[in-house]
């Protein structure tokens, strides 16, 4: 058998019409090869063609990157206008508007416009989509939309219509699908390298992670998930990084719900390092504290500020050395500002490398605190919890109601300052009061501690440091308030993880706009949170007329007290002051000053 002429290599790129449906589509056909040898060819549509032969492109098209389209064979014949007027890689300085006339609210998107220029993430996402700007353009339209409008996704093609978005086209529900399953590894740890190249050296970082409910059932995440407020969803855990000197979230991970916080932390470190971000300190919470985790730290020369359990490890041993006789800790040093008794113990800690190599821990320090006041809210609380423990164990007991099998180390737990013993049948057959138990929580009773790693602090200055961690908190508040991301609407695996990408694009944006309204009086008291700072801006429009410059409506009150407080500059011709143009010409000598209106 002969063989057939073979296909020209760019054949695959020639754009035709495929009818189906009654709609002509522009369409180029790939193909596939089996085990066989033989071609099996799809359809790719890239838009549709109209009567007159002009091509109107898709979301497949604007999504594609830049050497793909510029791939494409089109017929000579083809009007392929629209991608030049629609296209945001097309030329930025045309003056007359001629997509239709149009009256939409644009002060929120003309905020966070400049919020996003300001914080460098339009620049950033544009390099993570290698050109795209479309794509970057529609991050940040859903981005904003989490912003503005509480609902779902499915809604944002009305809300188009009424605002002035950076999108170039209508997002429809199938091509924010098409985005969001788009969105790759490569372009998360691309856009955690842009932002690692804003940071400045030694910058204290804290981490933390929350849990996020889902609707979907079939994620893998969910598998392990066991929702905290008691909902019938299961739940996803998320863990962010943020900033503490830029006041900007860093990075983020995503992980099966109720992982341990524990058994994280090696692969935050690892991604941190892949990513770019060298120097930084980190401090975490009691969660992330484990001897694997001190020896990671170690290993990798991490710096590290974190809170420690003072019921166990060098914290008890230092604990239990402290005379207390008199009511105030013996050796302590006494701090008039916090009214906290504070010490400091440098400890030894080695870790075998590779190899006979042997680490030595880089200034490893343990800092004591004891409160005064603590301890006696804490000895109060000990007592409330052995009475009330005793009387529920007893009223147990007497109703000689029996425990499940596998509930009774549950029962235990939660009744951690007594002894109890079962019959097989379940009944309670004794209990007391655990006075091992009791003894511990009254030793450690106003005590906390916290360790450093690579760090010269002394011990007020660590607990200031971990003090800042307070701001990374209000991060989550953000996603799950303003952002309305305390639910995943998700199904698929590529979606979730396209949809969390979008989420911290807009998390950026949040805490950008949320450290400049605490930083600045004015803001703080005109504004009592940051929704009332985009609703303040909703009032401003953009009218746009066919053939016509489209122009802005005026900026007036608070809008103008909003611009200046973050820097912006209001667009011309919009601030309520007017320069006289009259003309001088044919008078000689120096022109006079021009007129100024305020209004």
């Amino acid at each position: 058998m002969t063989k057939g002429r073979p296909a020209k290599a760019n054949t695959i790129y020639k754009v035709g019409i495929h009818n189906n449906g009654g709609r002509k589509y522009a369409s180029t056909q790939p193909f596939t090869v089996d085990e066989n040898g033989k071609k099996h060819y799809s359809h790719k549509h890239w838009g549709i063609v109209d009567d007159d032969m002009k091509f109107h492109p898709n979301s497949t098209y604007f999504y594609a990157s830049l050497e793909e389209r510029r791939k494409l064979i089109f017929p000579s014949d083809w009007d392929l206008s629209e991608i030049k007027s629609r296209s945001g890689t097309g030329h930025r300085g045309v003056v007359e508007y001629d997509g239709g006339d149009l009256d939409r609210m644009y002060g929120p998107t003309w905020f966070l416009n400049n919020v996003a220029k300001e914080t460098g993430l339009s620049d950033d996402l544009q390099k993570v989509f290698e050109g795209n700007v479309e794509m970057a353009q529609d991050v940040l339209t859903l981005a904003y939309y989490l912003f503005l409008d509480s609902r779902t996704y499915s809604h944002i093609e009305k809300w188009q219509r009424i605002v002035k978005t950076p999108s170039v086209h209508t997002l429809t529900s199938s091509s924010i699908t098409r985005l969001t399953q788009s969105i790759t590894e490569q372009n998360r740890m691309d856009l955690f390298r842009l932002r690692a190249k804003r940071m400045g050296k030694d910058e204290y970082c804290a981490v933390d992670s929350t849990s996020v409910s889902t609707y979907g059932f079939h994620l893998v995440d969910i598998r392990w998930g066991h929702n905290k407020e008691h909902l019938p969803l299961k739940q996803t855990l998320e863990v962010i990084v943020y900033s503490l000197t830029s006041h900007l979230p860093i990075y983020y991970l995503e992980l099966p719900g109720n992982m341990p916080d524990s058994r994280t932390i090696e692969m935050i470190v690892t991604e941190l390092e892949h990513a770019g971000f060298k120097n930084v300190i980190l401090i975490t919470d009691r969660g992330y504290e484990s001897m694997k985790n001190l020896e990671v730290y170690i290993a990798k020369g991490q710096k590290v500020i974190t809170s420690v359990k003072c019921g166990q490890g060098e914290a008890l041993k230092v604990i239990k050395s402290i005379d207390l006789s008199t009511g105030v800790p013996e050796g302590m040093s006494f701090s008039k500002d916090t009214n906290l008794f504070y010490k400091q113990y440098n400890l030894d800690y080695k870790v075998q490398g590779n190899g006979n190599h042997v680490i030595d821990a880089d200034r490893l320090k343990l800092n004591v605190y004891f409160d005064i006041h603590k301890r006696a809210d804490d000895l109060a609380r000990v007592q409330m919890a052995i009475t009330t423990q005793t009387e529920l164990v007893q009223a147990v007991y007497e109703t000689g109601k029996p425990v499940p099998k596998e509930d009774r180390e549950t029962f235990r737990k939660e009744n951690n300052f007594m002894k109890i013993a079962f019959w097989k049948s379940g009944k309670i057959r004794s209990f007391e009061v655990d006075k091992d138990a009791v003894k511990k929580a009254t030793l450690t009773s106003g005590f906390f501690a916290s360790k450093t790693l690579g760090l010269d602090l002394d011990p007020m200055e660590a607990r200031s440091r971990y003090g800042m961690r307070d701001e990374q908190e209000k991060t989550f508040m953000l996603q799950k308030g303003p952002l309305g991301e305390d639910r995943l609407r998700v199904c698929t695996e590529s979606s979730k993880h396209g949809r969390m990408f979008i989420c911290f694009v807009a998390l950026i944006l949040a805490s950008y706009i949320r450290h400049i309204r605490d930083s600045k009086p004015e803001l703080a008291k005109a504004f009592p949170s940051m929704s009332a700072i985009l609703e303040e801006m909703q009032t401003i429009r953009c009218i746009e007329h066919d053939g016509r410059r489209k122009f802005i409506t005026p900026f007036v009150g608070d809008q103008l007290l909003i611009c200046d407080a973050f820097g912006f500059e209001v667009p011309e011709g919009c601030r309520p002051t007017y320069t006289s143009k009259k003309s001088n010409k044919g008078k000689r000598g120096r022109p006079p000053k021009p007129q100024t209106e305020n209004s």
